[in-house]
């Protein structure tokens, strides 16, 4: 009768092992040593060794040599072990066996001796399905067993196992197995099988496995199944449906140039040919992840699961695009793969996630955008910023401007404007500053006018500056029963705050009604909470403020901004 690969060259010692040298070499320094445990949990990913290196402990304890951990292969224990045939090697499928009843046997198996041979293995598999109350009936046991009995317990969710259990037995995480060692296991089987391959065919079976060696031989004796004995890379991806990078890389191609079109063309070509459009996702998010490792490592790793040749064409395809693009292609279609699970429509979703990442690789960063607002282009990333010095400003009547330094001048200068068209805007005359300084607060009357005063330089020293604005720009009329304060809208949601109440009480010093009314404001002088400077100490702020490149710039895009205050921050 036919046996599959995968069993057919399942490892029988613990040499034969792949991909697992710390559970291998702690279990052969146990087994020397004679510090064997009464529990062990095997977890990891399905098809990384787990039942089979359960087997090997069970043939290294009851070979008749052992214990050892090189077991002989030919005694009967070791045969009949190989075989599944062993009277104490127990297997158990917890997934059909997982019943309270079911432990409650085995714990009565525990009392006896082995038949024959040293030890009574009891080997669980899929032991993370075991009732709650299961596990509950095997506690006292599995924490002391009779000193002939060791139990193994195998898993794939090893999260699953209650605590109380995992505490009391030694835990082994197998990992996946790496794709380099895969390609050469199954280069191996494929020697001994006879069968003839081209280049990528071994990769291809590798990939599909997923770091998983069950997975990637049952997809090897498929293969031969459906092949013979001479295989190709074309011909195994089809099978299986996989896709080569060539077909990948036409979405690639699509981003680089743009084409929307392109893209549908590749939804309708997966349609008529009866691929699935959600393992195309997925294939489409690992392939933007390879290029972005390929693109960060920049040649050849151990991180992508191809071979070299394959990896060399994913570098070249890397280096058209940056980190940022791979980066944000891989959100987009890992978000594809997620949505097109559940979807009812999946070639719409397809078509309007490879559409979003067409669009998404037309967006430029924001320092970018910003600079081109500026009318500079964007400082390179690697180059240090530049020491800034005042520029003299000069429009131009091209859409694009430039800023060049002036000569030395005094710290008092004025910004000079060169002779040339006009913008559309009027600036101020060269001979009078761009902007004058404020002039200093004109004295108020008593009455309402001293109430606004009083509460805006409350409110100043209360540090509600919003309410301070606010009262400053509307009119404040004072009665004997309320206070009315006739603002914009801009104001009026401002002065709704509770805290310009208590603040009127405050200032006027007993409880009084606070009424807001939205109308025209009389052109009332601005306030400022500290006293007033200089003109020449004003004028000389507001002229360095003025003549700062990043202020030109702002008022160049925003022609019709106003400069309402300078404040020297060292002063205040």
């Amino acid at each position: 009768m036919y046996q599959v690969i995968a069993r057919k060259y399942r490892p029988q010692t613990f040499a034969e092992l792949i991909g697992q040298e710390h559970v291998r070499t702690t279990l052969e320094n146990a087994i020397t040593q004679r510090r064997i445990a009464h529990g062990y949990i095997f977890s990891g990913q399905r098809g990384t060794g787990k039942t089979t290196v359960a087997r090997i402990m069970a043939r290294c304890l009851n070979c008749e040599q052992g214990p050892t951990p090189t077991p002989c292969g030919t005694c009967a224990s070791c045969t009949e072990i190989a075989a599944g045939s062993a009277m104490d090697c127990i297997e158990i499928d917890a997934a059909s066996n997982r019943g309270i009843n079911e432990m409650r046997e085995l714990r009565e198996n525990v009392r006896f001796r082995p038949a024959r041979d040293r030890y009574k293995v009891f080997i669980v598999d899929e032991a993370h399905q075991i009732t709650n109350e299961a596990f509950n009936a095997l506690l006292k046991t599995l924490e002391e067993p009779p000193e002939w009995v060791v139990f193994i317990l195998c898993t794939t969710e090893s999260h699953k196992i209650p605590q109380t259990i995992a505490s009391r037995c030694q835990q082994f995480s197998f990992r996946s197995v790496d794709f380099g060692l895969l390609v050469e296991r199954m280069e191996f089987i494929a020697k001994e099988e006879g069968v003839t391959y081209d280049g990528e065919v071994l990769s291809v079976l590798a990939q599909a496995g997923e770091g998983s060696v069950r997975d990637s031989l049952s997809a090897f004796d498929q293969a031969i199944a459906c092949c013979g004995n001479a295989l190709e890379a074309a011909q195994v991806r089809e099978l299986l449906g996989m896709f080569s990078l060539d077909s990948l890389g036409q979405v690639a191609q699509a981003l680089l140039t743009g084409d929307s079109r392109r893209m549908l063309d590749i939804v309708a070509e997966l349609e008529s040919n009866g691929r699935s459009l959600q393992h195309f996702a997925r294939e489409l998010a690992r392939y933007f992840r390879n290029l972005l490792v390929a693109r960060i490592s920049g040649g050849t790793t151990r991180l992508i699961a191809a071979s070299p040749v394959e990896q060399e064409k994913l570098l070249e395809i890397a280096k058209q695009f940056t980190e940022e693009d791979l980066t944000r292609h891989l959100k987009l279609s890992l978000d594809l793969f997620r949505d097109l699970q559940s979807s009812l429509q999946p070639r719409l979703h397809l078509e309007m996630g490879l559409l979003r990442l067409v669009h998404a690789a037309k967006l430029i960063p924001i320092e970018e955008a910003l600079a081109s607002l500026g009318g500079s282009p964007a400082p390179a990333a690697s180059a240090p910023p530049a020491p800034r010095t005042p520029p003299s400003y000069s429009p131009s009547p091209a859409p694009s401007r430039s800023f060049s330094a002036p000569p030395p001048q005094p710290s008092s200068y004025a910004p000079t404007r060169a002779a040339a068209p006009q913008p559309s805007y009027a600036p101020p005359p060269p001979s009078s500053a761009p902007l004058p300084p404020e002039p200093p607060p004109a004295p108020m009357s008593s009455g309402s006018g001293d109430l606004r005063m009083r509460l805006h330089a409350a409110l100043i020293e209360s540090k509600q500056v919003h309410l301070a604005d606010a009262v400053e720009h509307s009119d404040v009329a004072e009665g004997q029963a309320e206070v009315t304060f006739t603002t914009s809208k801009m104001y009026q949601m401002f002065l709704k705050d509770p805290a310009l109440e208590a603040a009127v009480k405050r200032v006027v010093g007993r409880p009084i009604r606070v009424t807001i009314k939205v109308g025209t404001v009389s052109a009332a002088a601005p306030m400022t909470a500290a006293a007033p400077k200089p003109a020449t100490q004003d004028t000389e702020t507001t002229e360095r403020a003025l003549s700062h490149p990043e202020v030109q710039r702002f008022q160049e895009v925003f022609p019709d901004a106003q400069l309402r205050s300078v404040r020297n921050l060292k002063e205040s």
